[in-house]
């Protein structure tokens, strides 16, 4: 009889591409996929490192687990699990503890794996240096979304004083050119309409599976290929630094016949002072910049900005120089993160901390920016007809979909529009 196995995944769409892979690699290996409030033989908890309170979470979610199905195998991977193997190892319940280097030899490892403690008091734990891990291992969602985000890029040679992802993910390595095309032939071929470019550092790619130092293809490279492959409609940009953001992608994107109007840009904060607290490779003006060349180019771009909030040191000047520059800048809508503590990272160590309710009261002020952002963004192209590609859910009789500009329409569920681009009037 075939086992069973379930997923979970938390994070970023990297994590939802790379959950996707291992359960088709699982399915090829004969298991049968459940649902995650399902009774399963062996559950897969994909993590993040940028989720606050990783840790509760993660017991939150094996604690479910054994309620639900105490005999299963619990295997945890993904970004905590690199960064901190001994801390969920000791979690009742997790068996296996997969590091960065050993995610994508999950089958391998269930062949092994037996019920019961191992002999160091908690879970088996593979994993290793992170500065030992290379090799690309190419990902992509499906059936998950209409949407599929393809992983292109992984890992990240900067150093940004907050961030934890180096440490979790190791150096920039990307896939080749015609790995990347290959693979979105295969998705042409299985009825996929949008293809979402993925990586930690996308703007980055070139760097091999090796992660060389010298880059023989960059992201504009991969960006012209991947205009040229027939039977995909759509290609979006998932994120991209604004300093890898070049003026030469910015005008191949305006002229495209298959790359959407929307950038992903973060920039973490508006004041010079925290951006270079932050280690950020840019100042304010070149991210103003990229912002008015893309509308310039294309006044119908939607633009998202990432934004934390509360980073040590940050006095109530820096956040009013944040909230003023986003306010006038011609952005579309932001994802507002409060700043929390990562072990491990610089940041940590700065003073002076800004008191948690000052963070929220600040992250409330921004998310009222953005949903003013996004009514406005809309509102511009009220009466316009666009392209809408809509999505094959459908949720209590009401199917959603996007513009090719990002903006999100809602309709009375229709059978025959489901994965299927519609002109439609805003």
């Amino acid at each position: 009889m075939s086992k069973t196995v379930a997923f979970h995944t938390l994070g970023c769409k990297l994590n939802y591409s790379e959950t996707s892979t291992l359960s088709r690699v699982l399915e090829a290996d004969g298991f049968v996929k459940k649902e995650f409030d399902e009774t399963a033989d062996v559950y897969v908890i994909n993590t993040c490192s940028v989720t606050e309170n990783a840790d509760k979470e993660c017991r939150y979610i094996v604690r479910g687990i054994q309620r639900r199905a105490p005999e299963a195998m619990v295997v945890i991977t993904g970004c905590y699990a690199q960064l901190k193997p001994q801390e969920i190892a000791q979690i009742k319940g997790v068996d296996l503890v997969l590091g960065a280097s050993e995610k994508f030899n999950l089958p391998a490892h269930l062949k092994e794996l037996s019920k019961g403690p191992a002999d160091n008091g908690g879970a088996k734990i593979c994993s290793c240096d992170i500065e030992e891990v290379e090799g690309f291992h190419s990902s992509y969602s499906l059936n998950d979304r209409t949407r599929t985000f393809l992983k292109v890029q992984d890992g990240c040679d900067y150093n940004c004083s907050f961030c934890t992802i180096p440490l979790a993910r190791g150096h920039s390595r990307s896939d080749s050119i015609e790995g990347v095309v290959r693979n979105m032939r295969e998705l042409a071929a299985t009825g996929t309409k949008e293809i979402v470019l993925t990586g930690i550092n996308l703007g980055d790619f070139g760097k091999g599976a090796d992660g060389g130092k010298t880059k023989e293809t960059t992201f504009y490279d991969l960006v012209q290929a991947a205009d040229d492959v027939e039977g995909i409609e759509r290609i979006r940009i998932s994120s991209i630094e604004p300093n890898l953001l070049t003026n030469e992608i910015i005008e191949f994107v305006a002229q495209s016949k298959r790359f959407m109007p929307h950038f992903h840009i973060p920039l973490q904060s508006g004041s010079s002072n925290i951006l270079a607290a932050m280690r950020r490779r840019y100042k304010r003006e070149l991210y103003e910049d990229r912002i008015n060349y893309i509308k310039q180019l294309m006044p119908h771009c939607c633009i998202g900005a990432d934004v934390i909030v509360g980073f040590p040191g940050e006095s109530d000047e820096d956040f009013m120089e944040t909230f003023n520059f986003l306010h006038r800048l011609d952005v579309s809508y932001l994802h507002v993160f409060t700043y929390s503590e990562r072990t491990d990272t610089l940041a940590a160590t700065l003073k002076p901390v800004v008191p948690m309710h000052v963070r929220n009261e600040r992250n409330k002020t921004l998310r009222t920016l953005s949903y003013q952002k996004t009514q406005y963004f809309a509102e511009q192209h009220r009466g316009e007809t666009r392209k809408v590609l809509f999505e094959n859910a459908s949720k209590a009789g009401i199917m959603d979909g996007y513009t090719d500009n990002y903006i999100k329409v809602q309709t009375p569920f229709r059978a025959e529009w489901e994965n299927k681009v519609v002109d439609w009037v805003l």
